[in-house]
């Protein structure tokens, strides 16, 4: 049975730190719904009513770009071992750039990792659980290191063009005010 809190009790949060991946979904209100799933210890509780997480470089930017059309977004997370379950925060998000004076309160919060591109908090409205017995059982094996090598290899200012090149707009044209 689904259960609602309006707030990250301490076991939820002390879930979260637990797990190794996480999807996030988010949609505009017209054109493609977006899902993307989430690792490399990217995922930090601020408090029992916010998250955030570390945006790294993309094929895309959807997120930003849905999130400055009306900020919806859904952080998922479920258990592949021992106790099932899986946890939506359902909330109000907002992309946190480099040039934005929050930038290094946030970046604080997580370990350096080339071809970082923004942060998006996210204010918890609802928070549900769920039983997750059929999902299945996996086991967590390591980060992989492509996203990585990538952005090192390329350099900041390789990054960069990148972004001006690929992360400028949604691919329903929406902008993500990303530079």
């Amino acid at each position: 049975m689904a259960k609602f809190y309006d707030r990250l009790t301490p076991e939820l949060q002390d879930f979260i730190a637990a797990q190794h991946i996480f999807f996030v979904a988010t949609a505009p209100h017209h054109g493609r719904v977006n899902l993307s799933p989430k690792g490399m210890d990217a995922l930090r509780v601020v408090s029992e009513s916010e998250i955030a997480y570390l945006d790294l470089t993309g094929s895309g930017n959807e997120t930003a770009a849905h999130l400055l059309e009306n900020g919806r977004i859904t952080v998922m997370l479920c258990s592949f071992t021992e106790k099932p379950l899986i946890l939506r925060l359902y909330g109000q998000g907002v992309a946190i750039r480099p040039r934005d004076g929050q930038w290094q309160e946030y970046l604080s919060l997580f370990p350096a990792i080339a071809g970082t591109r923004q942060i998006v908090r996210v204010k918890v409205e609802s928070v549900q659980t769920s039983c997750g017995f059929a999902v299945p059982f996996y086991e967590f094996s390591g980060d992989r290191p492509v996203l990585k090598e990538w952005a090192e290899k390329k350099g900041e200012e390789g990054v960069y063009e990148y972004w001006e090149k690929n992360n400028q707009h949604s691919i329903d044209g929406l902008p993500t005010k990303l530079l």
